[in-house]
């Protein structure tokens, strides 16, 4: 600083140099002022520069630091962990399913392949269950005016409804419903298809069949408007004033047959087979394959090195 006041002292000793009172001054005003604006700018590059010369010998007294900025395990390793721990559980448990699917299916197939027994008079419901699948035949009377349409059910993408008709035993013997079939909704009132409504005693044979259960899906029957969406078999039974008693009138399957009672109007009964679905195996495939998979995932992010693409440099601050 002491050189740079030196020089300007040289080159402009008037400007350094206060007027005496009275005498004329031989430098005009505006001289004054512009030396000290150049003066304060030369002193501010000057500062500017030592202060990045101090800022340079800092760096090189204090080299910067490799620091690592994301923890090595965070709460995503605890998520991944527990993927194939919950994942071989559920294979587990399809796998137990499995076996009791395919152990009820075989006592149904069992069943199916005995000779069809007579119904008898009353009917046990909690019993039900021991002969579920059983084939039976019963013989009575339909009551075509308390029949009941479920539904909507497609067939072979078509709409429709299944009928279902109390069946009205005599000597003493109690009343059963009948679930007779599909049949179109273009067909739904009983005017369109005479050939649908027998008359006069009928021998029926089907399988026998515990309640069905309501999805969480399926809407509230409103018997009060004839809509039945699925079969409650205790409140149908109340309505038609029969036993809480389901039996699946069945068919032989022929194509022929099959075009000519749709055409008709008459119910298109089921085959005689057990229509359970056993897709465990899939699941089991799917569960063991995804905790296979997240196993060897989790495995390689615990087995892998720091990445040095994850670091970021940091200045020290540490002043000795």
């Amino acid at each position: 600083m002491r050189s740079l006041f030196s020089v300007l002292q040289r080159t402009a000793p008037t400007a350094w140099t206060l007027p005496v009172r009275g005498a004329q001054s031989s430098a005009p005003a505006w001289k004054v002022d512009s030396i000290c604006t150049r003066c304060r700018l030369q002193q501010k590059r000057q500062f500017s520069k030592s202060r990045q010369l101090t800022e340079s010998l800092l760096n090189v007294d204090h080299p910067a630091k490799l620091v690592r900025v994301n923890q090595k395990h965070g709460p995503g390793l605890i998520i991944l962990a527990l993927i194939p721990i919950i994942a071989f559980g559920l294979g587990t448990w399809q796998v137990q399913r499995l076996d009791r699917k395919t152990k009820m299916i075989a006592r149904f197939e069992d069943r199916l392949i005995r000779p069809p027994l007579p119904l008898p008079p009353r009917i046990d419901p909690d019993a039900i269950a021991e002969f579920d699948y059983r084939r039976v035949y019963a013989t009575g009377h339909y009551l075509h005016d308390k029949e009941m349409l479920v539904g909507p059910r497609m067939n072979e993408g078509e709409d429709g409804f299944l009928v279902v008709t109390p069946l009205e035993r005599g000597d003493g013997q109690s009343t059963v419903l009948v679930n007779r079939g599909w049949i179109s909704r273009k067909l739904m009132n009983q005017k369109d298809r005479p050939e649908g409504l027998p008359t006069g005693e009928v021998t029926v044979e089907g399988l026998l069949r515990e309640p069905w259960k309501k999805n969480m899906f399926t809407p509230e029957n409103k018997p009060e408007e004839g809509k039945f969406y699925f079969p409650d078999i205790e409140q149908m039974a109340e309505l038609a004033g029969s036993q809480p008693v389901w039996i699946e009138e069945t068919m032989i399957p022929d194509l022929l047959e099959t075009y000519d009672r749709i055409a008709k109007g008459r119910p298109l009964g089921r085959a005689a087979e057990v229509n359970l679905r056993n897709n465990h195996a899939q699941y089991i495939f799917t569960w063991y394959g995804l905790s296979l998979a997240t196993s060897i995932m989790l495995w390689m992010v615990v087995r892998k090195k720091p990445n040095d693409a994850l670091r970021r440099v940091r200045q020290n601050r540490n002043w000795a």
